[in-house]
């Protein structure tokens, strides 16, 4: 495909995460609605309520909406806002994977079962112990192990941790300080609990540094995403309030990694989030925008576009065309 391709135009759909599963790609991503609450920089107008699982079997063919997968007035532990969610299959068995607020406005990772990749899904009674903040991305390694990769600034909590544990008046480091990182852990054997407590996945600039929390062209603001390129890790992610899509390559599922490039420049919108899938031998980013609302931040439709690698193995950036 030549072009970026909008997916959905009878709803406002987000943050797609795109797995292929039995021969078919299919797509989880966020449901935007009108929610009326005032725009600002802890999100509280992404006020979502339930997820739709779509699917397609080729990146130019028809869309199919499963309908509802998950609603969030059937999660026993539920608050408010179901903000990005990932899905992973494993035996026969998908598991949907989703931040939601509790009853204390506190972020937890969810998860919820089915048998189909489309659901609908059943959730489990409490949030995955120890978890915290947002956008829970799962990536399956040849070896078969499953890895998690989450957190997300401002409105998704991450400042409010240090070493996995709560803190006081959490806020972002000083500028010249480390920058917050995303965190990874390796699920347990059933796929509903981390395997062990989650490490930061440090972010390395040209000079072996990690990144700065004042880099906010570079650093790590929210949207986990990792997939694999010949042989090494790619972690790609959003840099937040300057709108970009980065990323960074490594050895192995924990890094650390070192900084690469811009995979996509900023779209109509504030929020970048995305998913990389290989489907049919070609690589494609799935991602978001703000157009077709008019430019409404909090109203964004899904889209996809190919995406190509050099001879180097650096992926060629696309442009975003705010």
């Amino acid at each position: 495909m030549k072009n970026p391709r909008y997916l959905v135009d009878h709803m406002f759909t987000a943050d797609p995460a795109a797995h292929v599963f039995n021969g078919k790609i299919y797509i989880y991503p966020s449901h935007d609605i009108e929610s009326g609450i005032p725009e600002n920089d802890l999100g509280d107008h992404f006020d979502m309520r339930d997820y739709h699982v779509f699917s397609l079997d080729d990146v130019e063919g028809e869309v199919t909406d499963h309908g509802v997968a998950l609603d969030v007035k059937d999660i026993p532990w539920s608050g408010r806002q179901l903000w990005d969610s990932d899905c992973a299959e494993k035996d026969g068995k998908f598991y949907l994977y989703f931040p939601l607020k509790d009853k204390t406005d506190i972020f937890r990772i969810g998860v919820a079962i089915s048998d189909k990749p489309e659901g609908p899904f059943l959730p489990q009674d409490a949030p995955m112990k120890g978890s915290y903040s947002i956008d829970p991305c799962v990536f399956k390694d040849e070896d078969g192990s499953y890895y998690m990769y989450f957190g997300g600034l401002w409105g998704g909590q991450l400042q409010r941790y240090r070493n996995n544990k709560a803190i006081e008046c959490g806020q972002e480091p000083a500028d010249e300080e480390p920058a917050l990182t995303a965190r990874v852990t390796r699920l347990s054997a059933d796929m509903l609990e981390f395997g062990e407590e989650p490490k930061a996945l440090v972010i390395l600039d040209e000079n072996g540094e990690p990144l700065k929390a004042g880099d906010h062209d570079r650093r790590f603001f929210e949207a986990s995403w990792m997939h694999k390129y010949q042989g090494k890790y790619y972690f790609s992610y959003s840099t937040g309030n300057t709108h970009k899509l980065c990323y960074a390559i490594g050895d192995n599922p924990y890094g650390p990694f070192t900084y690469q490039g811009v995979i996509l420049t900023p779209v109509v919108g504030w929020t970048t989030h995305h998913s990389i899938v290989e489907f049919k031998g070609k690589w494609y980013l799935f991602h978001h925008d703000s157009v077709p609302s008019g430019g409404k931040t909090w109203l964004r439709s899904m889209k996809l576009v190919e995406l190509n690698y050099d001879e180097n193995g650096k992926i060629e950036t696309i442009e975003g065309t705010a």
